[in-house]
């Protein structure tokens, strides 16, 4: 499994847009960019380093679910009640049998774009339990839109079962110049992971920030579980985000979203 993760990583995380000769999207209170934290797979990690750290910065991050352990209910439930945003992964995290090792029925070749669906709308059963929201975004299990070797996300885009798509492919920056203009059915972004350190993390920000974009973040484990960044790395990260509120707006993904849609470029 951690064979599959790593070579996930290689393709997961930070997304930067920059552009100056492109319209730009105008953050709140004149921020140069906006950061958005994501975390993949519903990790004890993330529940014992990751949102207490979010937390005391004023930080929101979003979460994607999957394989939700069952005695982890409530903690995640508290972290919607904190104002986290919580995410669809799908029930299993049916990925490509060539991925890692799986059990055969949660393979993404024993699906069909049907069953895909059915399954992302059985997760969001489960999503609107935990927080009681009605609408969650959706991001692809390792990156991979695949159900029986078809794309499903067309037929998830004509289904308008989810408000937008997470991926893990970054896209060149002069296509991404204004978010407001971006397809909601394919958000790219970014990931780190083992190894990852503060300088590079902010080095991406810095990026989105010279050209008035954004800076998505994908993140698996942080100080534990797998494709794990330092805990002590991702921590200088949020301290630096704080230290430079008025230069970079940290919100979730749809918060990020909702506000490019409502406040586009000029």
């Amino acid at each position: 499994m951690r064979s599959i993760f790593a070579a996930a990583a290689a393709c997961c995380a930070l997304l930067a847009l920059a552009n100056g000769a492109h319209a730009q999207t105008r953050w709140p209170n004149g921020a140069k960019a906006a950061v958005v934290l994501t975390y993949d797979d519903a990790l004890t990690s993330q529940l014992d380093n990751v949102v207490p750290a979010l937390d005391a910065a004023g930080f929101k991050g979003t979460f994607f679910l999957a394989n939700v352990d069952g005695a982890q209910v409530g903690r995640w439930r508290q972290v919607a009640a904190r104002g986290h945003e919580l995410g669809n992964h799908t029930i299993f995290h049916p990925c490509t049998k060539a991925s890692y090792p799986a059990d055969p029925r949660y393979v993404s070749e024993a699906y069909t774009p049907a069953s895909m669906l059915r399954e992302i709308i059985q997760q969001n059963v489960l999503l609107r339990a935990l927080d009681g929201r009605p609408r969650h975004g959706f991001a692809t299990p390792c990156g991979q839109s695949l159900a029986g070797g078809v794309d499903y996300l067309e037929d998830l885009r004509k289904a308008n079962l989810v408000p937008y798509v997470r991926g893990v492919v970054d896209t060149p920056a002069d296509a991404r110049a204004d978010v407001a203009k971006a397809d909601p059915m394919h958000i790219p972004s970014r990931g780190f992971g083992e190894g990852a350190t503060a300088e590079k993390m902010i080095a991406y920000v810095r990026e989105a920030e010279q050209g008035g974009g954004w800076a998505v973040f994908l993140f698996h484990g942080v100080g534990g579980d797998y494709l794990t960044v330092p805990d002590a790395e991702h921590r200088k990260l949020l301290d630096w985000l704080a230290a430079h509120r008025s230069e970079v707006w940290v919100t979730t993904l749809q918060g990020a979203l909702d506000w490019a849609k409502a406040h586009p470029g000029r």
